[in-house]
């Protein structure tokens, strides 16, 4: 296990390092000009390459890479090119909307998909188990950004019950009413990302059920719920867990379409506003930030996958006895 952690960690610091590279080299092939933007209409050449001199922008794309990552290393993402404001300033705020945001939308998402899926499973040639697979199905066709206008007039313009945009000034300050103005964001969220959730949590479980070893517990006495829970549980996890990765990675993405139609200031909102104003040094903080959190999450998923299934450690595991 120790040589497995040292041997994907370094992957993962090599993935890191080259989608910095990705990220900064693919952000400057945007057309635009940010010096022309802060600049204005009317400046003229010698105030633009005065402006873009003032910003760094007229030296070697290398030294630029170069400064910006030993900046990030030291966790100073840079400094806005139109306001001078403190990148990782304003993303360590911003992140205590999209953190919680993408939480609780895992919570949601489980606890609809993980004893849902398992019960269709279990009852997978009854009515109930068919009609939840077909809820799920209908479900994956939902679109988030439909389903969350839908949530806003029901609960808040029909029956006033939380709010329908926006979150408090004070942040967290007021747990309650920060906690409120992101109910809707979690179901909106965890609703569509848990009915694809759920589709593979029937069909790990429904695999399980058929194996030789489920059929052996069951021929000593032990029920189907019974021989599940003693022997089924890590076989049928291995699939979900991975799903769950990939279903983490969408919700990170997924989270700038809800934090705007619910108006949340969040790093999804953040990131569209500063593509809009071209902001470089600001839109290759986030959008680092962003693919940062999809390789840890596959690092995750991985050692996730050796401590449920340790054969996939060491192969002398697999072998019969």
């Amino acid at each position: 296990m120790t040589w497995f952690l040292v041997r994907r960690s370094g992957l993962l610091v090599l993935s890191l390092a080259a989608a910095s590279a990705l990220v900064f080299v693919l952000l400057r092939l945007l057309p635009g000009d940010v010096a022309a933007t802060i600049g204005g209409l009317q400046a003229s050449p010698e105030q633009l390459a005065a402006i873009r001199a003032d910003l760094g922008l007229d030296r070697p794309v290398v030294a630029q890479y170069a400064s910006w990552l030993s900046g990030v290393l030291h966790g100073d993402f840079g400094r806005s090119q139109l306001n001078g404001t403190s990148v990782g300033a304003e993303l360590g705020r911003k992140l205590q909307v999209t953190a919680p945001l993408t939480a609780g939308a895992v919570v949601v998402a489980l606890v609809v998909a993980v004893p849902l899926g398992t019960w269709a499973a279990l009852r997978s040639r009854s009515f109930v188990g068919t009609g939840i697979s077909a809820v799920a199905q209908i479900g994956i066709a939902v679109p988030t950004l439909w389903l969350g206008l839908v949530l806003v007039l029901v609960f808040s313009v029909q029956l006033g019950w939380l709010p329908a945009q926006g979150f408090p000034v004070d942040g967290w300050a007021d747990p309650v009413a920060a906690a409120r103005s992101l109910v809707l964001p979690w179901i909106a969220l965890g609703l569509t990302e848990g009915a694809v959730l759920l589709r593979f949590v029937r069909s790990a479980v429904l695999g399980v059920l058929h194996a030789d070893y489920v059929r052996t517990a069951r021929a000593k006495g032990l029920t189907r719920t019974q021989a599940l829970l003693r022997h089924g549980v890590r076989n049928a996890a291995l699939p979900v867990v991975s799903v769950l990765g990939l279903q983490l990675a969408a919700l990170v993405v997924g989270a700038v379409v809800v934090e705007r139609v619910f108006t949340l200031p969040g790093v999804g909102s953040m990131l569209v506003t500063d593509v809009g104003n071209r902001d470089l040094v600001k839109v290759q903080g986030e959008v680092f930030l962003v693919v940062a959190a999809v390789l840890v999450i596959g690092f995750a998923v991985d050692v996730a996958h050796r401590l449920i299934d340790p054969r996939l450690i060491d192969p002398r595991l697999r072998e019969p006895r």
